[in-house]
């Protein structure tokens, strides 16, 4: 019996916006803008749809009337220094963490994942989304040390419960890792290690164990570390930093 021919699947279409932010120049967000204004053409006709669906690498795209094709991948780290708002823009016109990009030149950025106001410490950003998506993933993203600074000396019980986990407003916390790293009269410095990313972890669950947040330092996401990178300061990361950061998936898993 003849074999018949093997068929190629489709080309996957996506959302005009998101393939705009996949080129890595610009979030989705200011794409869906660009689009409803009209600034967005597809194979030379105006969408205003940021769903409209098209076939990444394949149609023609242009903003302003200029066509536009994946820009260079930028992957850097940033000292965060405390006190700055990790968001691009503020409703409360607090300063944020791109000041400490003014002047550099550099494309558009975005975090690759949080730190909140008060915490400071080491900081991705880039514009190479399926790499940050990858390191931000709960379940297989590298794991992200912090030293933190709590306001009393911490029991043996209270550094067990951080390692058994609490439940907090609905969601499971716990620390992969917690080692008592000096102490003086009223306060300790611990080192705490997270397998997985959820909004303010560390501080809901020293919380719990009533101890209280005077400095919280993230000093490496996996093998990366902050070093002696002065506060408010920047740099890019190698090529080899960058893979071991967040290897590219294997050609046969990716979809």
């Amino acid at each position: 019996m003849a074999r018949l021919p093997a068929v190629s699947p489709p080309p996957a279409r996506h959302g005009l916006a998101r393939v705009l932010s996949k080129l890595g120049i610009c979030s989705r967000t200011e794409a869906a803008g660009w689009i409803a204004a009209g600034r967005v053409t597809v194979e030379g006709r105006v969408v205003r749809d940021a769903e409209f669906p098209v076939v990444r690498g394949r149609q023609r795209i242009a903003i302003d009337g200029v066509e536009v094709t994946a820009g260079e991948r930028v992957h850097l780290m940033l000292n965060k220094p405390r006190g700055l708002v990790t968001s691009a823009r503020d409703e409360r016109d607090r300063d944020t963490v791109y000041r400490c990009f003014d002047g550099a030149g550099l494309p558009w950025i975005a975090p690759v994942g949080r730190l909140d106001k008060a915490s400071e410490g080491l900081l991705l950003f880039s514009n190479d989304p399926e790499w940050a998506a990858r390191i931000t993933d709960p379940e297989t993203g590298p794991h992200k040390t912090y030293h933190v600074q709590v306001d009393r000396i911490p029991d043996p019980s209270s550094l067990a419960r951080l390692l058994a986990g609490v439940v907090d407003d609905g969601e499971s916390l716990r620390a992969h890792s917690v080692e008592l790293l000096r102490q003086g009269e009223k306060n300790a410095w611990l080192e705490i290690v997270l397998d997985e990313g959820r909004n303010r972890q560390i501080r809901r669950l020293l919380a719990a164990s009533d101890l209280g947040v005077l400095r919280l330092i993230r000093v490496s996401i996996g093998r990366l570390v902050l070093g002696e990178l002065p506060k408010g300061q920047w740099r890019r990361l190698s090529p080899e930093e960058v893979a071991a950061l967040s290897p590219p998936e294997p050609a046969q898993e990716r979809r």
